[in-house]
């Protein structure tokens, strides 16, 4: 893909992974029961991104994927600032015994809001940075190594940083622990399951675009520019 030209499918790649964080962020409030096990809503969703992050770094390289990534957290940060201001709006008077539902559903603890851009930025960087050495190291084979090696490294730090940052202190440490092993072990397993989904889209994708990029002497700070 030249520099400063997308492609439509690059467009509506980035565009289904910042509406599964955005979306699995919103959902994320409820807590559901899964096979005896408690976790966020979200979990039915926010892997989906990393399998989105996949596909930008196989097919498009590195440096496309941290500007969607930038372009994800900044989305992020949008959504929860309109979701704010919105519950500061005084609400009319039919409908003020719902603005307790609504912060309790949309609201956001300034804890919980932390944890969770800290834990996107690391989970998300570290996915695509293994992704790309690791493409390098296998020259280009084996995907599904790459795609389930990134997702154990990415969604193993998102959930560390998460549910560390979230809820230390508040939890014995025991059961800390088991909540970042649960909900690593669900992610890793989405991914696992989907892997023939992604060989799918990024051989399709591929093909289409023509390109198939190594990031040999790519600058993988994060914050880079170029």
């Amino acid at each position: 893909m030249p520099s400063g030209r997308f492609s439509a499918w690059f467009v509506a790649i980035t565009a289904l992974f910042v509406t599964t964080l955005i979306v699995s962020n919103i959902i994320a409030v409820k807590l559901a029961m899964v096979g005896g096990l408690v976790v966020p809503a979200g979990v039915v969703i926010f892997p989906v991104s990393y399998i989105f992050g996949d596909v930008l770094t196989e097919v498009y390289g590195y440096a496309a994927a941290r500007r969607v990534i930038w372009l994800g957290f900044f989305c992020n940060l949008v959504a929860v600032i309109a979701i704010a201001i919105g519950g500061a709006l005084p609400p009319a008077p039919f409908w003020a015994q719902n603005q307790a539902a609504y912060q309790t559903i949309l609201g956001y603890t300034p804890r919980l809001l932390a944890a969770s851009f800290c834990a996107y930025l690391v989970g998300e960087f570290a996915n695509s940075y293994v992704l790309a050495r690791m493409k390098i190291l296998t020259r280009g084979r084996w995907l599904w190594s790459r795609t389930i090696g990134s997702t154990l490294v990415g969604e193993g730090l998102d959930s560390l940083v998460f549910i560390t940052l979230a809820f230390a202190g508040t939890i014995v440490p025991a059961v800390l622990l088991q909540t970042v092993l649960t909900q690593w072990l669900l992610k890793t397993a989405y991914e696992v399951v989907a892997t023939p989904l992604t060989y799918a889209i990024v051989t399709a994708l591929k093909r289409i675009e023509g390109i198939d990029p190594f990031d040999v002497g790519t600058n993988f700070n994060p914050v880079a520019v170029a």
